[in-house]
């Protein structure tokens, strides 16, 4: 499955510029499938395949999308997926950058409440999921304790939330 997954970095300050009406319609049909033709978006928006094209580039280059293959890690041989809630010392920043380095890891956030940064990570199996987990997160300097929380089933991961 292809979907356009917005960024979570930080957008550029000119980005939401981007994002009038039109620009805010061009992502929704991107979300709704991101292989969709620029012809076929551009007259739903009325604007030329060109136009959409620009567009669409403009939005990627300022960070507003990135048009990625959306897999299943199980497919693919990762029998093994977690969240690993992580309490640190220090500044949570440089924990964050490092664990956005592995990887395993494809998603951090830091965050307030009982953990200062979550790290969703993508195994093989347990084993990989202990050795990531045991030996490399919790032996950054930093890394005061950890908790797993490992997936069993995974009910809902969409990317099509609109735009505002």
């Amino acid at each position: 499955m292809v979907q356009t997954v917005l960024a979570a970095p930080e957008p550029h300050p000119a980005s939401h510029a981007l994002l009038d009406d039109v620009g805010k319609a061009i992502v929704e049909q991107l979300q709704e499938d991101g292989r969709r033709p620029y012809a076929t978006i551009g007259r739903s928006v009325g604007l030329s395949e060109a136009a959409v094209r620009q567009r669409v580039a403009r939005l990627q280059e300022a960070g507003v999308i990135q048009i990625v293959a959306v897999t299943d890690p199980l497919q693919l041989g990762f029998r093994r997926q977690a969240m690993v809630g992580v309490r640190a010392d220090g500044d949570v920043v440089e924990v964050a950058d490092a664990l956005a380095e592995m990887p395993e890891v494809d998603y951090v956030v830091i965050t307030a409440g009982s953990f200062d940064v979550l790290v969703e990570a993508v195994c093989e199996d347990d084993e990989h999921l202990l050795e990531l987990v045991g030996r490399r997160i919790r032996a950054l300097p930093g890394v005061r304790s950890t908790e797993t929380f490992v997936y069993m089933k995974l009910r809902k991961q969409h990317y099509n939330w609109g735009t505002r």
